[in-house]
């Protein structure tokens, strides 16, 4: 941990101190029993992301970038074998704590997804829901989450869309026009405190053909027909009914 790379070391402080403002909406998403994406809520029912629910009983997962661990807590309601991955310690803390709360207990640890430290080909399934895929570089968690997937697993993340970062100016809420150059998008960085990542279409499906992926469906969400307005203030409701704000891609190791 004393050798991160900037970019790393700025996401586990930035992390660390908004981390208090998150142990609330962790909670709630703890207390619901049914699997939902992103910051509307879309229900995994609606989007089938995951597929069968039921093919995956028993079998291992990896979430890279866990925060709070909710995610993992419903794959584990499911009857997978969850192992929850994040760099800051104060995000794992909230997680341990609501492990005891609702009696659901999973192993957590303290990574990065750029290098984690557990053996090749040990999980059928790896997920990012807002986690190592916006956090970390897609260049070096990309190849970890397929080193560390058996031949067939799956990997599925959830992103904010290519259009809302194309139309996400540095300071304020996202525009109706184009803000943002396409080509050589990867590294954005809207203030000095954190770093994200964010690489479009073309590039990402390379990235994960390079690595042995075969990109299966990606799903463009929309929010809920009774979807409200939700504290996230970079991106409007009536913005995000007229285009795509957030995506799920699904992905098969071959």
């Amino acid at each position: 941990m004393l050798d991160l790379p900037i970019h790393v070391a700025k996401n586990r402080a930035y992390w660390g101190q908004s981390s208090p403002s998150w142990v609330e909406p962790g909670r709630q998403s703890w207390k619901t029993p049914v699997i939902s994406w992103g910051i509307w809520g879309v229900l995994e029912s609606d989007v089938h992301a995951l597929g069968d629910l039921c093919q995956w009983r028993g079998k291992d997962a990896i979430e890279l970038g866990c925060g709070t661990g909710y995610f993992s807590s419903w794959l584990h309601r499911i009857g997978m074998n969850p192992v929850g991955v994040d760099i800051t310690p104060e995000q794992l803390a909230a997680a341990r704590s609501f492990q005891r709360e609702f009696g659901i207990e999973f192993p957590l640890l303290e990574a990065s997804a750029e290098s984690v430290p557990l053996p090749d080909a040990s999980f059928d399934l790896a997920i990012s829901e807002y986690g190592a895929i916006i956090w970390c570089d897609p260049y070096k968690w990309i190849p970890e989450a397929a080193r560390l997937l058996r031949p067939g697993g799956t990997l599925v993340f959830l992103r904010n869309s290519t259009i809302s970062i194309l139309c996400g100016p540095d300071v304020g809420t996202t525009s109706e026009q184009l803000v943002r150059d396409q080509f050589r998008l990867h590294r954005v960085e809207y203030d000095e405190l954190s770093v994200e990542f964010h690489l479009p279409h073309g590039p990402m499906i390379r990235l994960l053909r390079e690595h042995g992926f075969e990109v299966e469906d990606l799903i463009e969400v929309e929010p809920p027909i009774d979807a409200k307005p939700t504290r996230h203030d970079y991106i409007s409701l009536d913005w995000s009914k007229r285009w795509p704000s957030e995506e799920i891609w699904r992905a098969r190791k071959l």
